[in-house]
């Protein structure tokens, strides 16, 4: 399904998970193909068998008939997402952009406009509406742009799993279902674990290395997806551990703020925000927090 001959998918940055391919046209029979990867994929689950297979958040969504959010494209294209950040962050005048509704498709060295609203090649993109071209822009590398593929694929699913039977789960909850819950040893993740304003001797490092063997293996599993994007864990273990650029080990790094506040994760670094907790106590409450409920990433606004 994978290989690179067939141009059916291509990977994210971590080479780990992977989205259809815009340029899969290529190959005439491209569609047919994507049909029968939903079939496969379909035929997995029905039957309760594990696939090392692992998709972006975003084709996880399409499949259990949801919307995308600007956050996923984070773990496709980590550059892009910093880009779309600034844009928000920021007034559109103090970084000298200048932007219309429109973007910019590239194939095989040709590139193509295209209209993000009517005419949007002549429609600006002001403080006003900015938010608007964020979400649209997103929509389309991550929906419009590969709808076909999608499409396809999704027939070939849903001819053996119905949507109403895995309406129930969340995306991430999919990826486990069609993956399975990962082996995660967690003497080899801290040996293998990079600090940036922490010591390995610190009480809260103490503490979270506590809970995290503490906890079961399915929040292990939410864990490794909250900090990474995905429940892969590396074939040789975590020194493999794949970022935006390679080879990117799981990192920790002090984060400000109250006592109070929660951990946060950047997956496109492998890097979790720890605060500074009072107890271990308060560790494992926000950690189980953070992994069930802030698992979105962080927002733009």
């Amino acid at each position: 399904m994978f290989n690179p001959g067939y141009a059916l998918f291509t990977s994210t940055e971590d080479g780990c998970t992977f989205q259809p391919n815009l340029n899969s046209y290529i190959n005439p029979e491209h569609l047919n193909y994507f049909r029968f990867v939903g079939k496969v994929i379909g035929k997995a689950v029905a039957d309760g068998f594990l696939l090392d297979a692992h998709f972006t958040r975003s084709l996880y969504k399409h499949m259990l008939g949801a919307n995308p959010t600007h956050q996923d494209m984070e773990a496709i294209d980590p550059d892009y997402y910093k880009n779309l950040k600034m844009i928000l962050e920021h007034n559109l005048e103090d970084i000298g952009l200048e932007l219309t509704f429109s973007t910019d498709d590239h194939s095989f060295g040709r590139s193509s406009t295209f209209d993000l609203l009517p005419d949007g090649r002549n429609v600006q993109v002001t403080e006003d509406n900015k938010e608007q071209y964020v979400s649209l822009v997103c929509k389309h590398r991550m929906t419009t742009s590969i709808k076909s593929q999608i499409n396809a694929f999704m027939e070939g699913f849903h001819e053996l799993i119905k949507p109403e039977l895995i309406c129930i789960f969340t995306a991430k909850e999919l990826e486990l279902l069609i993956s399975g819950l990962p082996d995660i040893d967690v003497y080899d993740l801290k040996k293998n674990t990079l600090y940036q304003g922490w010591r390995a001797t610190d009480k809260q490092i103490e503490w979270f290395w506590n809970v995290m063997v503490s906890l079961t293996r399915s929040q292990k599993a939410a864990f490794l997806q909250f900090v990474t994007g995905s429940s892969k864990v590396p074939l040789n273990g975590f020194a493999d551990l794949q970022g935006m650029r390679g080879t990117q080990k799981f990192s920790i790094h002090k984060a400000g703020g109250s006592a109070g506040a929660l951990m946060s994760a950047h997956t496109c670094f492998n890097s979790l925000d720890l605060p500074v907790y009072e107890t271990e106590n308060q560790l494992q409450e926000k950690l189980l927090y953070a992994i069930n409920e802030g698992a979105e990433g962080f927002a733009f606004a």
